[in-house]
């Protein structure tokens, strides 16, 4: 179904080729995981598959890509859309109409199919995702994990033979990412259909593979069955971590078949003592009492109280649309707030002009790319040293450390997703504010790039730095968190230290939890120091 053959990418001023001679096949009805560091090349493959690239990207494709039979170099993108569907990272960015039926049949309108089609597909399209319910809301009023399914839908209505995801589940709660990952299984299984998933949380989406396409970062693609390649590469999901660390073979990639071999280790573990974070606060940092914030008639926060102390590291959670993110600009002082108090250091940021706020509280949205707006990743990092009054270097040093390599004359727009995060958080952490706020810190960063991520944010609270992150990712709270607080229909539903809240709870809960309950271990680096 795809096919490359010897391709080789290369971008102007490059210093090396993106993609280096690679051959590779996919078969027709298999699901492919695509998998890599951050700026391996991830989206530049996806790319080549329905001629994105060169096309719209430039630069210079050498060699074969055929898709279906098509050789996407003579075939542009829009001719391509009746064998390709691409679902990008943020649904909603892509969306052009107003509801759910008018999004489903807008791909079909622009490729002429006759009005009775239309109509067929656009039920059969509804039943087979579950959205028939959905049919008249706006898509504006849709939880991020039925606009996903939407976005899926929108590019299903063509009927492609291929369908391409570029981190469908990133930014969803892990009970929507469930219902995302359901309908791209049903596409397989159920219609036969190609699906090429590029994803960072290989957590979610390795056990449903057939194939995973690993880029080292070198050019290269390596192409096989899940398990033998995850046995060896430099990055790999929790799961496979622990079956590494314990000797399983052939190494598990779900919860259940890991238990299935991990009684010996349980019973190991047992005997020995799960060593906690020490957690050193010393005074209140941030004190919010009685927030609310309303958008028209929807109570998005319902007088929250939040407390957080210096020194101390808070994981906000809970479903889409639970009111994390609004909580977050309300704290920040930018953001509505119908109601309620916010205290840094004897301040409420909504009252101080916005130099003085930065000074006391760092947030870093979910879309950091409108952060950025010079020509050169240099000339952010310099920009930002010199509106925090830091020492020049400051912010490319902690940019070197989320994520070494990138160019300073690279030019913020042509960055990878998780590339532009890291250029974000270092322009932001910079600045070093008493108060970090950050919103889905972790999407696009893949493991090493998080590992990196949690020293400076544990870096930061040892100098009593007070951190809260609203996040899905319940691997990155397991490593990082000393509290979790959840969420749910804006209002504080839990509220304690992350190993009793997320163990508890069968949602949020991380891969290691779940492999060795009923014992307490979160992550596979507690279980490396308690073995050795």
């Amino acid at each position: 179904m795809i096919e490359f053959s010897r391709v080789t990418v290369t971008y102007p001023d490059a210093p090396r080729p993106v993609l280096s001679d690679v051959s590779l096949q996919v078969e027709e009805g298999e699901l492919c995981l695509v998998a890599g560091p951050t700026g391996a090349g991830k989206s530049t493959f996806l790319g080549a598959i329905n001629g994105l690239v060169p096309h719209f990207t430039g630069g210079r494709l050498a060699g074969r890509v055929l898709v279906d039979g098509r050789d996407t170099a003579l075939f542009p993108p829009r001719e391509l859309a009746s064998v390709v569907g691409v679902v990008g990272q943020d649904p909603l960015a892509g969306f052009v109409t107003d509801t759910v039926e008018e999004e489903l049949a807008y791909a079909m309108e622009q490729l002429a199919v006759p009005p009775d089609v239309m109509r067929k597909r656009v039920e059969e399209t509804l039943d087979l995702l579950g959205i028939a319910e959905l049919r008249s809301r706006p898509l504006r009023t849709l939880s991020g994990g039925q606009q996903q399914r939407v976005a899926i839908g929108s590019v299903l209505t063509a009927h492609p033979s291929v369908v391409v995801l570029d981190e469908p589940t990133s930014a969803l709660d892990p009970t929507a990412a469930e219902d995302v990952l359901a309908a791209i299984t049903r596409l397989v299984h159920d219609l036969g259909t190609t699906v090429v998933v590029a994803e960072h949380r290989m957590e979610r989406v390795a056990q449903y593979a057939d194939r995973l396409l690993y880029l080292p970062g070198d050019g290269s693609v390596r192409s096989g069955p899940p398990a033998e390649i995850l046995a060896t590469s430099a990055i790999a999901p929790p799961i496979a971590e622990l079956g590494r660390l314990a000797g399983w073979s052939p190494l598990p990639l779900s919860v259940r078949d890991a238990r299935r071999v991990a009684g010996p280790l349980r019973s190991r573990l047992q005997k020995l003592s799960v060593v906690g974070r020490t957690l050193s606060v010393t005074g209140s940092a941030l004190d919010v009492r009685e927030v609310v914030v309303r958008y028209g008639d929807v109570l998005a926060v319902r007088g929250v109280d939040l407390r957080v102390g210096q020194g101390e590291v808070v994981a906000l959670m809970g479903r889409n649309g639970s009111g994390k993110s609004s909580l977050l600009w309300a704290v920040q002082g930018s953001g509505p707030r119908s109601a309620g108090k916010v205290d840094v250091g004897g301040a409420d940021p909504a009252l101080l002009k916005p130099r003085a706020a930065r000074q006391r509280v760092g947030l870093v949205p979910q879309t950091p790319a409108d952060l950025l707006y010079l020509d050169s990743v240099d000339a952010e990092c310099a920009q930002a040293d010199a509106e925090s009054e830091v020492p020049a270097g400051t912010a490319r040093a902690l940019l070197d450390r989320l994520a070494p390599g990138i160019a300073g004359e690279a030019h913020p727009g042509d960055l990878s997703e998780g590339q532009r995060l890291a250029l974000v958080l270092a322009v932001q952490l910079a600045a070093a504010p008493p108060v970090v706020l950050l919103d889905e810190p972790t999407r696009g960063l893949d493991y090493h790039a998080k590992r990196r991520f949690a020293s400076a944010l544990r870096e930061l609270a040892s100098q009593g730095h007070a951190v809260v992150l609203a996040t899905h990712d319940v691997e990155f709270v397991a490593t990082v968190a000393s509290r979790v607080v959840v969420l749910a229909e804006g209002e504080v539903v839990a509220d304690g230290p992350t190993r009793e809240v997320v163990v508890a709870s069968p949602a949020f809960a991380p891969q290691v939890a779940k492999i060795l309950a009923p014992e307490q271990w979160l992550t596979v680096d507690e279980v490396a120091e308690a073995l050795a």
